[in-house]
């Protein structure tokens, strides 16, 4: 990951690191306030009101670069519209063992194996509490330690801790990185986990007077039929929205040599057509309403329209940076504006699901 501060040392030099190393540099860099802001004030047009929310532009950081809350507002200070934190569990853990991250530069692409590696609740906890400001919508996106005995009981106790924190909730299913976390997503066990979750969250709507919307974060492997019947539970416990995709565990069409046989998940440029053909068909079976954030290698104005244009109504980034540095930021909402201007289009829900069936027709196994 490369932000202003260390693109003086130049990406080239960052990329000797390993790519933990390099991660680690760059979270110190922005706790010390080196980070720098964005060059330019948003596109009022690029502003998006979801949920009682309102996000200045539709690009946010992922969750899995600030796992702890460490530079939340380092990072909305470049120009992010939102950023997400975690995914946390309850108790800290150290995740798999090193090395676990892995950069397939002929792909842009990076593997991880991480393993919900982060320090628990209570130290994001304290470290939200302790912003110098409380503005700017940060998300929080909760797991459930690998060797819960009741992993439900995880989610529900991330709700629970971070309800009057956090301007939403991302209920994250889809990590390949934890053993069985991905059964969650069979419906049997998905309704299970959304009732707990949606009434932890209804709980706490009636102690802190707030409803944090909670949006469940979906893998771009699920077949078809899964994809249909985890959208179905989605709008039937009244959730507030999809975060399509995370990492793939597919290898296809991989043009790198090294590292591709690594465990984990795939993320950046190759996972690019997986995600957003997901995305399309989530988009297809929800119907125009429910709120969709398009993730899943996004690395340009062009790729971050085509997710718009295929059901998306927000974006996150991650991957991409480790290879474009965080001029990619402007670039994206400049080439979005760009984009509005070529089309003459006021905003961006006038853009939506303008190539969507498109998309949706496709098949991600192609």
């Amino acid at each position: 990951m490369i932000f202003p501060l260390v693109q003086k040392l130049g990406l080239g030099l960052l990329h000797q690191m390993d790519a933990e190393t390099a991660h680690s540099v760059t979270i110190k860099a922005l706790k010390a306030g080196l980070g720098g802001s964005a060059a330019k004030p948003a596109d009022p047009r690029l502003e998006t009101a979801l949920w009682d929310l309102r996000f200045p532009n539709p690009l946010g950081m992922a969750a899995g670069f600030d796992k702890n809350g460490e530079v939340p507002d380092a990072l909305l200070h470049l120009g992010f519209g939102y950023t997400e934190v975690g995914s946390v569990t309850p108790r800290a853990q150290a995740g798999n063992p090193r090395p676990r991250v892995f950069r397939l530069k002929a792909d842009e692409g990076v593997i991880n194996r991480y393993g919900f590696n982060n320090a628990g609740h209570q130290a994001l906890r304290s470290r939200l509490e302790g912003r110098p400001s409380q503005r700017g919508v940060v998300g929080v996106n909760v797991g459930a330690n690998k060797d819960a005995s009741d992993r439900v009981a995880d989610y529900v106790a991330g709700i629970h801790a971070f309800a009057d924190l956090a301007s939403y909730f991302t209920v994250n299913v889809s990590s390949p990185n934890t053993p069985g976390l991905r059964n969650l997503q069979a419906r049997t066990a998905l309704a299970e986990l959304l009732t707990a979750v949606i009434s932890a969250r209804d709980e706490r709507t009636q102690v802190i007077g707030r409803h944090v919307p909670v949006l469940l974060k979906i893998a771009p492997d699920v077949l078809e039929e899964e994809l249909a019947e985890i959208v179905e539970e989605v709008l039937a416990k009244g959730l507030e929205g999809l975060i399509v995709s995370n990492t793939t565990l597919s290898r296809a069409g991989l043009k790198s040599t090294n590292h591709t046989e690594e465990a984990g998940g795939l993320s950046g440029r190759p996972v690019f057509r997986r995600s957003t053909i997901m995305l399309a068909k989530a988009r297809k079976l929800a119907g125009p309403q429910l709120p969709i954030i398009g993730v899943g290698g996004i690395d340009s104005a062009e790729s971050a329209w085509t997710k718009i244009t295929a059901g998306a109504d927000l974006l996150q980034v991650y991957s991409a940076l480790t290879y474009k540095g965080t001029g990619l930021i402007g670039e994206i909402l400049t080439g979005l504006s760009a984009k509005l201007d070529q089309h003459g289009l006021a905003n961006l829900r006038e853009a939506r699901d303008r190539n969507l069936d498109a998309w949706a027709n496709l098949d991600p196994s192609d």
